[in-house]
């Protein structure tokens, strides 16, 4: 593969990852910044908080599908035999780490953007269906458990390598394993203020059953 290819797909990876969903939609259609309201954080999480359900899950839906698009960009030069199958899952894992650090750090909103879940989840979903599934699993159960989003989203982070690790589908990845890892230190370093504030016990809870406050409400 030529450098060239290589720098455009890797800066597409970037820009797809740096779409700032929860602002745009905030601000386009509900005149609303969410990184003046609720955390301040331009997550999916801060969207539900902010803007409520719906507008919550469209941001979300998004944020995966960057993750994912920017993801599967490897397949896109696999399928154009620029590169090989062994070399598939290290470039999925590039690009979609990439895509990662666009979302937290975006180009489009001064470099300050969400934790990377929903564009994380993206990625996975793009590598391995069935790990990632069993990771939104265990998400879901912990949420409706806890009402804690953060410790959710770490519980499910921390899952994915350890059932890749355990073999639960098959022979273990080496490489898959080193990036699930990985990729929960970074939860785990972006979710800093949030363990604090679990281990202090007073985190924000978020009660998903729970009738959502409308945009003209807060604005």
């Amino acid at each position: 593969m030529s450098i060239a290819l290589l720098i455009i797909t890797i800066v597409a990876a970037y820009l797809l990852g740096s779409i700032p969903s929860s602002v745009w939609y905030g601000i386009g259609y509900f005149g609303i910044d969410v990184r003046k309201h609720g955390s301040g954080n331009a997550g999916a999480t801060n969207t539900f908080r902010v803007l409520g359900k719906r507008a919550g899950t469209i941001v979300m839906l998004i944020d995966v599908i960057k993750g994912w698009t920017a993801t599967c960009l490897a397949s896109m030069l696999f399928y154009m035999n620029e590169i090989g199958e062994t070399e598939l899952l290290m470039y999925k894992i590039i690009f979609g780490i990439i895509a990662i650090i666009g979302h937290i750090f975006p180009v489009f909103v001064n470099f300050k953007g969400g934790k990377g879940i929903a564009t994380l989840l993206g990625m996975v979903l793009a590598i391995h269906p069935e790990l990632a599934l069993m990771s939104i699993t265990i998400f879901i159960l912990t949420l409706i458990a806890s009402q804690y989003v953060s410790l959710s989203s770490i519980l499910g982070t921390l899952a994915f390598p350890i059932l890749s690790w355990l073999g639960v589908f098959g022979h273990p990845e080496p490489l898959l394993v080193v990036f699930g890892f990985t990729m929960f230190l970074l939860v785990v370093l972006t979710h800093q203020k949030n363990i604090i504030r679990l281990l202090n016990g007073n985190e924000n809870r978020v009660n998903i059953f729970a009738k959502s406050k409308s945009a003209r409400q807060i604005s």
